[in-house]
Order: C-alpha cells, then sequence, then structure tokens
C-alpha cells in the first residue's frame, strides 16, 4: 500500500483527475487523501443508467434543475487541506441552487440527491462513510442501490428506510411527485 505523504486539496484534485495516468480510473478525494476505486461492470452501468434516466426525464419535464452521472460535489473545503469530492453514479440538484448552471471543475457544494450504486467490491463501512459525509454536508435525500438483495435504502437526515422490488422510491420533499418503482432500475426483472 502507498502511503501519501502532502494532503491534496479539491483545487489539486481536479488538476490530477485529469492526468494521464488517471484517465481510465474512478477517482475521489476523501479528507485530503486520493482514493482509486475500481471500475464497475455492467450491471452496475445499467442500474446507474437507469436510475439517471428516469430522474432526469422527471426533472426535464418539471425544469426542476440537473441531473448528473459520476460528477464531482465538493462535501468539505477545509482549511487544513483536508477536502472531500465525492462522485455519486448519479446526483440531483434543484435548479435554485445553481441558476447559472455549472461551469467546468466540481460543484461547490453537495447535490440535493446522491445516489450510489452498491459494487461488488464495496466495503459496507466505505458506503456507510459516504452516506454519511452526503448527510453532513447537506444533502437532504440519498439512494444506497443494492443489486444482490436488489433493494434501495433511503437516507434523509432524519429517517432510514428500505424499499424492496416490490416498492416504489419517492422523491421526497427533494423531487416531490417523482416515484419510481424499484423493479424498473433493475436489469432482468
Amino acid at each position: 500500500m502507498a502511503v501519501q505523504e502532502k494532503l491534496i486539496s479539491a483545487d489539486e484534485f481536479w488538476e490530477i483527475s485529469h492526468h494521464p495516468d488517471f484517465a481510465d480510473k474512478s477517482l475521489e478525494l476523501v479528507e485530503g487523501v486520493l482514493v482509486v476505486m475500481s471500475r464497475p461492470g455492467v450491471e452496475h452501468g445499467i442500474i446507474t443508467g437507469e436510475t439517471y434516466l428516469h430522474a432526469r426525464l422527471f426533472v426535464g419535464e418539471h425544469d426542476l434543475g440537473y441531473v448528473t452521472v459520476e460528477s464531482g460535489y465538493i462535501l468539505f473545503k477545509n482549511p487544513d487541506g483536508r477536502d472531500t469530492v465525492r462522485g455519486p453514479d448519479v446526483a440531483f440538484v434543484a435548479k435554485e441552487r445553481a441558476p447559472n448552471g455549472f461551469t467546468e471543475g466540481y460543484a461547490p457544494f453537495a447535490p440535493d440527491l446522491a445516489v450510489e450504486v452498491i459494487s461488488p467490491n464495496d466495503l459496507v463501512y466505505d458506503v456507510e462513510e459516504k452516506v454519511d459525509e452526503y448527510l453532513r454536508a447537506g444533502t437532504r435525500l440519498v439512494w444506497v442501490i443494492s443489486p444482490r438483495s436488489k433493494t434501495v435504502t433511503v437516507y434523509t437526515p432524519t429517517s432510514i428506510r428500505v424499499v424492496d422490488i416490490n416498492g416504489t422510491l419517492d422523491g421526497g420533499d427533494v423531487l416531490p411527485g417523482f416515484s419510481l418503482p424499484v423493479k424498473a432500475i433493475f436489469p432482468q426483472t
């Protein structure tokens, strides 16, 4: 295991993430430390794509804001250099939070909705840490999708609930009126 001697800022992370050495890697920055993740498989991509599709169609139809895929969000920018930049599989930002859209770089804040699709090599602790970071940074709704159990765990700052394959996700107060059968996001169900 390599030891990283210097903490990396969010700005430095932007430069590093665009270096040719990292062209084929998924990266995040956690408290100033570069985290290299494995590329997800096809099932992960299908679930992410289906979730994005349904969210994007709803958000577009109602002109609510922006839906992104694996885009960087600065959750914490700390004077001690322990910045955190996460890239949720799918995210939503309300239009009023970015009235002029986005420019190059990471979003300077947490998304309103963050979606994480669990990969086979994800550790429970790491997923829980991401959820905690999103909520502490101001994300109001987090969906953690489990391909293995075909469930979605829904987190808000005040509650946790699990929706199974026969259930329906809703957007709560983040995406009012949004409804998605869990079955619709899983391949071959």
